[in-house]
């Protein structure tokens, strides 16, 4: 097949599975051509060496997109959803033009559902990772608490204003471009059911999967230390996982490793001094590579997973493929990747819980080996890059192949 791919997202978790899609289809055989504006992270994981072109399109700051209703104000950086919008419009015009057997639709950094979607006329597949959250009260709560301490009462009051404005048009904005797509595939059943919730609309699940060429496990000696991964905020829960580490017995409390692609300053400077309240040693990594992260990985004695109602959390499976045990909240999307007992230990958002696992895992290095071999072996069998790939592509055929995927 001849294939589009457009995306517009940051670096991160959502940017990784695209990166392994992509190199999985291309390794197939399909021909692919990338389709960015310059908002667009191809820095990290680029995905240049797998296409045969890339088409990169300025998002400008003009006047007209200035002078348009309200509405088009809410994005938090320095032009308008009305210039964002025009860049995708130029972008699904050239992709229109190129002939493709289809196009693969990801996410936007802002937006969530980009643009593009209600502007392409050719076949299209959209992959929805989640919906806007800024609708979530609980991440609201978070997010203000995290900086009530280090921010003055007038800042504070700023924040929430804003805050509030943004959670009530960005999903909108969101609703409405998701509206445009006549097929959407997502990460796991979990955010299947959001996907429901926030559209009114189908969706199917594609599992995502690891590429096991270079999260793998390497026989390290294991180091008394427990790792995290995810970008510095309050959707991580790195404040209850700081919490429930101060409950583990400080004579075999290990030091806490985050490893973060982005942040928020100051939430990252509240968790740094809650840790050092709470008797944690706490050490923050930023923008590491791979061949690090996969050392940090498989020297870890656990993975440390606590986000809030995390759509997939890919991390856990990078940490399973290296043979490390997870200890994860039972929400979201890692409840279809974490067996309990069996791949790693769930248990509720219940702080002692959460500590009385770490601490089990710890002292039973039998239990270590158990969940270490069944991780492998799940990682071997399921939720590898290949087995997504293929995954994937029968659900790109099925839609191909639907009377009512064409547009009228």
């Amino acid at each position: 097949m001849r294939i589009a791919v457009f995306h517009n997202l940051p670096s991160g978790g959502a940017k990784r599975a695209l990166y392994g899609f992509v190199k999985e289809l291309k390794r197939r055989g399909h021909e692919m051509d990338l389709f960015v504006p310059t908002t667009a992270d191809e820095s990290f994981l680029s995905l240049k060496p797998f296409v045969n072109r890339t088409d990169v399109v300025p998002v400008r700051k003009s006047i007209g997109g200035l002078l348009v209703s309200s509405w088009k104000y809410v994005l938090p950086v320095r032009f308008s959803a009305a210039d964002l919008d025009e860049a995708h419009r130029r972008l699904a015009h050239t992709i229109d033009a190129g002939g493709y057997d289809i196009a693969y639709i990801d996410q936007d950094r802002y937006t969530m559902s980009p643009f593009i979607l209600k502007h392409l006329r050719c076949r299209s597949v959209y992959y929805c990772a989640q919906p806007s959250r800024l609708e979530e009260n609980t991440l609201t709560r978070l997010s203000l608490q995290s900086s009530s301490s280090r921010t003055s009462s007038p800042l504070r009051h700023a924040r929430k204003v804003w805050s509030s404005y943004l959670r009530k048009n960005l999903p909108r904005i969101d609703r409405e471009n998701a509206s445009w797509s006549k097929c959407i595939l997502t990460n796991s059943a979990f955010t299947r059911e959001t996907i429901t919730r926030a559209y009114g609309m189908d969706s199917g699940v594609s599992h995502l999967g690891i590429d096991p060429d270079i999260f793998r496990p390497l026989r390290l000696p294991r180091e008394n230390y427990v790792i995290s991964v995810g970008s510095m905020g309050p959707s991580k829960g790195y404040d209850f996982l700081v919490n429930s580490l101060g409950l583990v017995d400080a004579r075999i409390r290990p030091r806490l490793v985050i490893v973060s692609n982005a942040g928020n300053a100051r939430y990252s400077e509240w968790i740094a001094a809650l840790a050092k309240e709470k008797g944690v040693v706490l050490e923050e990594k930023r923008l590491v590579s791979d061949e690090a992260l996969v050392e940090l990985y498989n020297r870890a004695a656990l993975f440390v997973y606590t986000p809030y109602a995390e759509p997939f959390g890919l991390a856990a499976i990078e940490a399973m493929a290296c043979g490390t045990p997870v200890v994860a909240v039972a929400e979201g999307g890692v409840r279809e990747s974490v067996v309990h007992e069996k791949t790693g230990l769930q248990t509720p958002r219940d702080e002692r819980s959460y500590a009385r696992a770490i601490e089990l895992l710890l002292r039973d290095r039998d239990l270590q080996e158990v969940l270490s071999q069944g991780a492998l072996a799940s990682v071997q069998s399921y939720w590898n890059v290949q087995q997504a790939g293929e995954r994937l592509l029968q659900h790109v055929q099925t839609a191909m192949a639907a009377d009512s995927f064409s547009r009228s």
